[in-house]
């Protein structure tokens, strides 16, 4: 005798399983946003268990395993937003794939920091705030952790809004916000402040002049020639040697302080010596990759498409070298100051400090930076080997005038900002092509003014986001850092 389910009860069965599934389907469809929060979130926990194993045993365990905690969500932070500037033109140029992209910085930006990264940090931010203000170490470590936590969530902020910010002033107004509400407007050195507030112009207005420039360049001597493949035999190996050239002397004069003190001539010499090798080892490569191709601005971008994946890669070990102090600066500061129950100028920055920025860095880039690389590599404007390329080239060599005027410059900027003045010389010189009687009908597609204006090949939105994003970082991150400094003040007393 048969006790199995009769057809009715099928189908019942196949209704309850069927709710079953869907409900599964919609519970992983919801999680799904949960994971890369959840990646993190672990990370900062195990950040803050290696400072415990250190410090487990000292008075000051708490503090110190806190600040780690904060320091790993800086780095995550920072990993999410300022990377996008150094992989996102060549994701939007198509040289690269997200996947390869991501693979490649988190390599190198782990590498550059290090290897590479500065052993001793400024605890004081560059001189933002006047150490004999706060001569209280309590109070000392309780600003550093506002400004710490202020500028992670300014740039956990800046990321969800899609807004490319640079890291550097996120700190810089944290230490500010928390100097003010510790020891009042005298605090502040308000001469540095003032050379910050002017790098926000003139980072990416030099990183855009100077992109424009080479992309001018490149129109006007390769793309513009009737046999652009003998053009190309001339200049692409120029160009690379300049690249190599600039890169070399970028690394020597900032991103190897740890192993040796290089000043500027030298720095220059070695890049005048690279160049020139470098030139002479491509200039046959580039030749015989060229044999047989096309006399089409496509075989053009395909001799672009290398150099310009190992500049994105040479942007990233130098930022990770460079700016790995932004995340793990305060947190070394807190750290001194725990240990030796006072406060420097000037501190070195432990080992176990250093793989946190380093690690954090490398989990924000994979967890959340897709969104800001899609950003700065295709929504600003449209981006191919030859205009990534010269954002790469820019932004080495606006740091390296930086440096020599004595400028404190953003790199986010730079960047950005070369890929602004990429899109703007586009704009401006189809706009000049169009006005130009002698261009043949058919050379350039006619346009009605009207709808000329609406496509514009800079979008506006995202421009004025950015900008906007970039004006009010450092007083965003000081107000947080204020309220969050009064906040610790009060619970903590």
């Amino acid at each position: 005798m048969s006790t199995g389910p009769k057809g009715s009860q099928w189908k019942t069965l196949d209704t309850d399983l069927n709710r079953i599934s869907q409900v599964e389907l919609a519970t992983a469809y919801v999680s799904r946003p949960l994971v890369a929060p959840g990646i993190a979130l672990a990370f900062m926990v195990v950040a803050g268990i290696v400072a415990g194993v250190f410090f487990g045993q000292t008075s000051t365990s708490f503090v110190v395993i806190a600040a780690a905690v904060f320091g790993a969500y800086m780095a995550v932070n920072i990993g999410a937003n300022d990377v996008a500037n150094n992989m996102g033109p060549a994701v939007g140029a198509n040289a690269l794939t997200m996947g390869g992209a991501i693979l490649i910085a988190a390599l190198c930006e782990s590498a550059g920091a290090l290897l590479a990264g500065g052993d001793v940090v400024s605890t004081i931010s560059k001189g933002i705030i006047d150490p004999a203000s706060i001569a209280d170490t309590r109070i000392f470590i309780w600003a550093m952790m506002a400004a710490l936590i202020s500028s992670a969530l300014w740039v956990n902020l800046a990321t969800w809004v899609g807004a490319p910010v640079s890291t550097t002033h996120s700190v810089v107004g944290g230490v500010m916000g928390a100097g003010i509400a510790a020891a009042g407007m005298t605090a502040v050195n308000w001469p540095s402040m003032s050379m910050i507030a002017a790098s926000w112009v003139i980072s990416p207005v030099l990183g855009g002049t100077v992109a424009a420039a080479f992309l001018a360049f490149i129109k006007a001597r390769i793309l513009y020639r009737e046999d652009k493949i003998a053009a190309s035999r001339t200049w692409v190996p120029v160009l690379v040697g300049i690249m190599a050239g600039v890169f070399a002397a970028y690394l020597a004069l900032k991103g190897l302080n740890k192993v040796i003190s290089i000043d500027m001539p030298t720095a220059l010499l070695i890049g005048l010596v690279l160049g020139v090798a470098t030139y002479a080892i491509s200039s046959p490569l580039i030749r015989r990759r060229s044999e047989g191709m096309e006399n089409r601005n496509k075989s053009v971008k395909v001799l672009f498409g290398l150099p310009l994946v190992f500049s994105a890669a040479l942007l990233s070990f130098a930022h990770g070298a460079n700016d790995v102090a932004n995340a793990v600066g305060p947190l070394a500061a807190i750290v001194h100051a725990s240990q030796f129950g006072g406060f420097e100028a000037q501190v070195n920055i432990p080992l176990w400090v250093m793989i946190i920025g380093a690690f954090g860095i490398s989990f924000g880039l994979f967890l959340f930076g897709p969104k800001l690389i899609r950003m700065v590599g295709s929504q600003i404007t449209k981006l191919n080997p030859m205009r990534a390329y010269c954002v790469a080239l820019s932004a080495a060599i606006t740091v390296i005038i930086a440096s020599w005027l004595g400028l404190p410059v953003s790199s986010t900027h730079i960047a950005v900002g070369g890929v602004f003045g990429v899109g703007f010389y586009r704009e401006w010189h189809m706009e000049r092509r169009l006005r130009r009687p002698d261009v043949a009908v058919g050379t350039v597609k006619r346009i009605a003014p009207e709808e000329r204006r609406r496509r514009k090949l800079v979008r506006r939105s995202h421009f004025m986001t950015i900008i906007a994003a970039w004006v009010i970082t450092v007083p965003a991150a000081a107000s947080i850092s204020a309220v969050v400094f009064l906040v610790l003040n009060a619970v903590v007393n």
